[in-house]
């Protein structure tokens, strides 16, 4: 289908910036018709805290969306960014962990056109772009966004690890029926109510803000985590890979009760659990194994990722093993350790061996509706 006023060969223009390198960033594009410099399409938009390169790359995207959508064949991008304009011309390696998902979707939507130049311009040529893309940080600055402390460019330092980080946004389900009924939910595959779909997509709507800086979103296997990973992944437009390794606890006859109902069927055996992790729920998993399991997941992730950011859709026990292995501490965690949920929490993982815990069980977007 062709597009009304479809244009074969457009100009795209695009641009991004940010204020601290990593700070309040945004990004500006626009398509012009090579004959006489109409304007078919104008983007701009703040994305929070960012670097130069991911403004810049989200500009690029930005433009290569606008012309599909005006219908056009062929494109010469002009941008004042050389690093762009080389890694996608081929000429250089995109070798930073941020860049790479973005790349990779330019790249996508680049496929869409029969052909596609890109040229690196002055600054002084690509004024258009550039104003819109300050138009963008104008509004990141209003809407408060703040570029990082010193103190918290500084923290990895505090903890002696070396290295850039694999970190993990560790984000907790919406609310199910168990949920509210407070019982025992491991294996059994239940769905969100109306309440955790509202959980998730005001997580959704946090995350979102981290649009170009995200690798992937990974989900445990089971339907609450997925529903919350896809809400997710559709803010962030990229895809839910799942990953068995992270499903939760299987809590064995004990799925579906409550605390006391456990406790009353299996009094001497309910005490011992609570007081050894390698006991299991009759026909259940001790959480030693649930240890195991998912520092070997942990461990994959972090190989197939390193050095990037990446979202794990996981579940209570699941969450708390991997702030345990973070912290290096005992199994008393798991039962004194409360997260809500939705919550998120965040865990960095060092290629030396390191780790340290950024954030745990913070709510904030679920209280500002």
């Amino acid at each position: 289908m062709t597009t009304p006023n479809a244009k074969k060969r457009v100009i795209i223009e695009a641009d991004g910036g940010s204020r601290g390198n990593p700070g309040p960033a945004g990004y500006g594009a626009v398509v012009l018709d090579p004959e006489d410099r109409t304007v078919l399409a104008e983007r701009k938009q703040a994305i929070g805290i960012a670097t130069n390169n991911v403004a810049e790359y989200s500009g690029l995207i930005a433009g290569l969306e606008a012309a599909t959508e005006v219908g056009a064949h062929e494109v010469e991008v002009r941008m004042d960014s050389k690093l762009v304009v080389e890694q996608m011309s081929g000429r250089w390696k995109v070798k930073h962990p941020d860049m790479i998902p973005l790349a990779r979707r330019a790249a996508e939507l680049a496929q869409a056109f029969s052909h596609v130049e890109y040229r690196w311009v002055p600054r002084a040529d690509n004024a258009h772009a550039d104003r819109l893309a300050n138009e963008a940080m104008d509004a990141a600055n209003e809407n408060g966004e703040q570029p990082p402390t010193e103190t918290e460019k500084m923290a990895p330092g505090w903890t002696g690890a070396v290295g850039k980080p694999t970190r993990l946004l560790l984000l907790r389900h919406g609310q199910t029926q168990l949920s509210i009924e407070r019982r025992y939910s491991g294996r059994g595959d239940h769905a969100l109510t109306p309440e955790g779909h509202r959980q998730a997509r005001f997580a959704a709507e946090r995350l979102a803000r981290q649009r170009g800086r995200i690798a992937a979103v990974i989900s445990s296997p089971l339907t609450r985590a997925q529903q919350t990973a896809r809400a997710v992944a559709d803010g962030l437009d990229v895809d839910v890979h799942v990953r068995d390794g992270f499903i939760e606890t299987d809590f064995g006859e004990w799925e579906g009760l409550t605390f006391a109902e456990a406790a009353e069927r299996d009094p001497e055996l309910f005490q011992r659990w609570l007081t050894d992790t390698s006991v299991a729920p009759p026909g259940g998993e001790p959480f030693d194994e649930v240890h195991r399991r998912i520092q070997k997941a942990k461990d994959e992730l972090v190989a197939d990722y390193s050095g990037a950011n990446v979202i794990v859709v996981t579940h209570v026990t699941p969450i708390k093993t991997l702030l345990r292995i973070a912290l290096d501490v005992g199994p008393a965690l798991l039962f004194r350790l409360h997260l809500d949920l939705a919550s998120l929490s965040i865990a960095e993982f060092y290629p030396d061996g390191g780790a340290a815990v950024r954030l745990v069980n913070d709510t904030s977007h679920t209280h500002t509706h």
